[in-house]
């Protein structure tokens, strides 16, 4: 059943300005900004601009038919680019609610509660500018004139950002309601103190790694993830009001939708509005546009808990396609689909590029449902934007990297719980880490890699760990190559596959024959200097007076 809730405000809400755009003035109208009614029908635009679904092709988890800028380091600094500027117009959306509501004839409570859904979003929006940028100018007013100097203001170091991002979140966890305050239909969806408190676990994971690893100027890493460890221990002791949802496969169905799902904190919603019916076309995106690579398909786990280079329930060599999901963490038969199954347009078979544009890399099955895939696009399934399983898993890691360690009742209550939802029984121990020779950082880094593929986490993942250098450079693989297992023949593949010993083109890539090479490795580069942040576009540097400064090698002056 879907929700009213996003009735659109139509031309009169929301000309805010960009940082360096011309200043606001349609919100002027004396007839609005008077009631109750008005704020919560300004913050009705708010959610409208939520990023929908999309395939994350940026890191090492997804391919699609063509190389992404980004992964493959084929960027350049463009002239304008919707990264910088539509961050900018949302926040100037939010910006104007916050002023405008401090002179909303209404209580406080009233009042409040408004403002604080525009700061949360507010908040929302400038941690997507920090992760991509680094340092950025933080706007907190609305412009009333073009001879404002903060127009041209010059960046904000990242942690004064962070710190603007924490404030806004406490205020909104101070006045949005409790989650199960909004079961109604109108009310579902809507931010609440369990988005407030995912946020703050989700920014304090990202800037206490980032700045540990990145060794960072100007913020403290512990400080980081003490918030992100007191957000999840609050929402996992204290409040309660999550769990996980029984069916990881109907998580991302219908089934899985409405309040009625205790694992959903911060959710899209699609279908029918006040407006009329906002869609997508996730399945259709499965099909034709990611699919996920050999590398990230070696992070699933066998039966015995062990990783693909210490199980002997490892297949070596694999002969058939299905061999790689033989005695295998559940999650990954419910994550891509095997050879013979039913799939996008009937059985699937390897290699069949008509059946899949991406075809060369493993389909995805988890998310897709073939009733949405004939919509023609009009897909109408919620995205969950922060769900439990990532407040468990964040805080695992959030202690780990705190601490230096973790307890065993600790993993019972976080990595192992979300194991147990999937029927994989075989527990992460500190003793079992030992005695297997295993390293248990990379382990709740492993868990964190497979629960959320195709979720929107890996790239930024990769980036604060620092680990982008080590795996955005090398070969992209694929599938598995046997006759018998798809209509394509090897002459069909250029050549494109490793030899018995795992070699192509003198280097050895895997210890396995029959791999597609996707992308080869002398396509793809990562410089540590440069493209652990976005450039700066060059109209934003220009239109600043100077103020805004290049990231480091991204301009002639490095």
């Amino acid at each position: 059943m879907k929700k009213i809730y996003l009735l659109l405000i139509v031309t009169f809400l929301v000309a805010g300005c960009t940082l360096n755009r011309e200043p606001e003035t349609s919100l002027a109208d004396p007839n609005f900004w008077k009631s109750e009614k008005d704020l919560r029908g300004a913050c009705n635009r708010l959610y409208i601009d939520l990023p929908g679904f999309s395939h994350d092709k940026r890191s090492d988890e997804l391919v699609g038919p063509n190389q992404d800028v980004v992964s493959s380091g084929n960027r350049s600094v463009p002239g304008t680019s919707g990264d910088w500027t539509d961050p900018y117009k949302k926040i100037a959306i939010c910006n104007n609610i916050i002023v405008k509501g401090e002179i909303t004839p209404v209580s406080e409570e009233a009042r409040n509660r408004w403002i604080a859904e525009a700061r949360f979003f507010r908040a929302y929006h400038y941690f997507d500018l920090v992760k991509k940028y680094g340092d950025v100018p933080l706007i907190l007013k609305v412009f009333g004139n073009t001879t404002d100097p903060d127009i041209k203001r010059a960046r904000d170091p990242r942690e004064t950002v962070i710190q603007q991002c924490y404030t806004d979140l406490e205020f909104a966890l101070q006045w949005l309601p409790k989650i199960d305050a909004l079961k109604s239909e109108s009310d579902w969806g809507r931010v609440s103190q369990s988005a407030a408190l995912g946020m703050i676990v989700r920014i304090g994971l990202y800037e206490g790694t980032h700045s540990k690893y990145h060794q960072t100027t100007g913020g403290d890493y512990k400080a980081h993830l003490k918030r992100a460890i007191d957000a999840a221990e609050t929402m996992i002791y204290t409040e309660k009001k999550h769990d996980l949802y029984t069916d990881f496969q109907k998580l991302f169905y219908f089934d899985g939708e409405g309040s009625q799902n205790k694992e959903s904190v911060f959710v899209k919603i699609y279908g029918p509005n006040g407006a009329g019916t906002i869609t997508h076309n996730n399945s259709r995106g499965l099909e034709n546009t990611a699919a996920i690579t050999r590398s990230m398909l070696d992070n699933f786990l066998y039966s015995d808990g062990l990783p693909r280079e210490k199980s002997p329930l490892a297949k070596h060599p694999e002969v058939r396609y299905n061999d790689v999901l033989e005695n295998r963490d559940p999650r990954l038969a419910m994550t891509i689909y095997a050879a013979g199954e039913e799939a996008y347009k009937g059985t699937y078979k390897p290699f069949k590029t008509d059946d899949q544009a991406h075809g060369y890399g493993y389909p995805i099955k988890k998310g897709f449902m073939l009733d949405q895939w004939s919509t023609n696009s009009k897909e109408t399934v919620d995205k969950i934007i922060i769900r439990y399983a990532e407040i468990l898993i964040s805080y695992a890691e959030a202690l780990y990297e705190y601490n230096g360690s973790i307890s065993d009742q600790k993993l019972d209550e976080t990595i192992n719980y979300v194991r147990q939802r999937v029927g994989f029984n075989i527990k992460l121990t500190n003793a079992f880490v030992q005695s297997n020779n295993l390293d248990m950082l990379k382990e709740i880094r492993r868990e964190r890699m497979v629960e959320f593929i195709d979720e929107g986490l890996h790239y930024n993942d990769i980036i604060r760990w620092k680990t982008a250098e080590e795996v955005l450079p090398k070969a992209v693989l694929g599938l598995l190559y046997n006759s018998e297992d798809t209509p394509v023949k090897e002459n069909e593949l250029g050549g494109r596959l490793t030899d018995k010993n795992g070699y192509y083109k003198g280097d050895k890539l895997y210890d396995e024959g029959n791999i597609f090479v996707i992308e080869e490795a002398g396509s793809r580069s990562f410089d540590p200097k440069r493209d652990y942040l976005y450039p700066i576009p060059s109209y934003e540097i220009g239109t600043s007076g100077g103020n805004i400064k290049q990231n480091p090698y991204w301009g002639n002056e490095n």
